[in-house]
């Protein structure tokens, strides 16, 4: 499986592209604003789009989701606690300053350990919410997708709506810290990291795994 991340938009997202070579299918995870370029390489790699997964449901993280259905995403993936934040990321969106349209509803729902094949390639569903409710992470081999959950030096946010620290913190204690060190860690925004360095040498997580 090849990934390629995007740096997209004025919030700096990272949009993820992966891709089975043997089988040309593909998966673009928590597209964001301004996501043309990650379709541009779809289109230039002749991949056929398998799905968009959403690893949360704040607005930055789901407003390019029409971008990839109208060019013939099969499918939507989201956690079910977090269908409400997707029902209000334009009025979310709206109060931090950005207009994005209405994002079209899941067509799966997808929990604990689900598995999710991308061609030859799996996922693995990790339910790690704090972030929000439904925050999901997504196992594939020796690399994992956090969504908004953990950063390098850091930890997401939670106090927006639906935020919990103490579910924060439990979750990357019993589900992150609990994968080997050389994983290498995808966050929604800024560098990649591994689980070792963050264990080493993350501050919020000092004494936690």
């Amino acid at each position: 499986m090849t990934i390629q991340t995007f740096v997209v938009g004025p919030l700096q997202n990272n949009c993820y592209l992966l891709a089975d070579e043997a089988s040309g299918r593909a998966a673009v995870i928590d597209p964001g604003l301004q996501c043309e370029p990650v379709l541009e390489a779809v289109r230039a790699g002749g991949l056929r789009l398998e799905c968009v997964i959403l690893t949360h449901a704040h607005f930055d993280h789901v407003c390019g989701i029409g971008l990839f259905t109208a060019a013939g995403a099969a499918g939507v993936l989201l956690h079910p606690d977090d269908l409400p934040l997707l029902g209000t990321a334009p009025e979310t969106a709206r109060f931090f300053g950005y207009t994005i349209p209405a994002p079209p509803n899941p067509s799966r729902l997808v929990r604990e350990g689900d598995r999710i094949q991308v061609g030859g390639a799996s996922l693995t569903v990790l339910e790690t919410p704090g972030h929000t409710p439904g925050g999901i992470s997504l196992l594939a081999g020796e690399s994992v997708f956090v969504g908004d959950t953990l950063f390098a030096g850091s930890v997401g946010r939670t106090d927006l709506a639906g935020g919990s620290s103490s579910l924060l913190i439990r979750s990357i204690r019993t589900k992150l810290l609990a994968l080997p060190d050389e994983t290498v860690v995808y966050p929604g925004h800024g560098p990649a990291t591994t689980i070792g360095a963050e264990r080493r040498d993350n501050p919020f997580l000092q004494g936690r795994g």
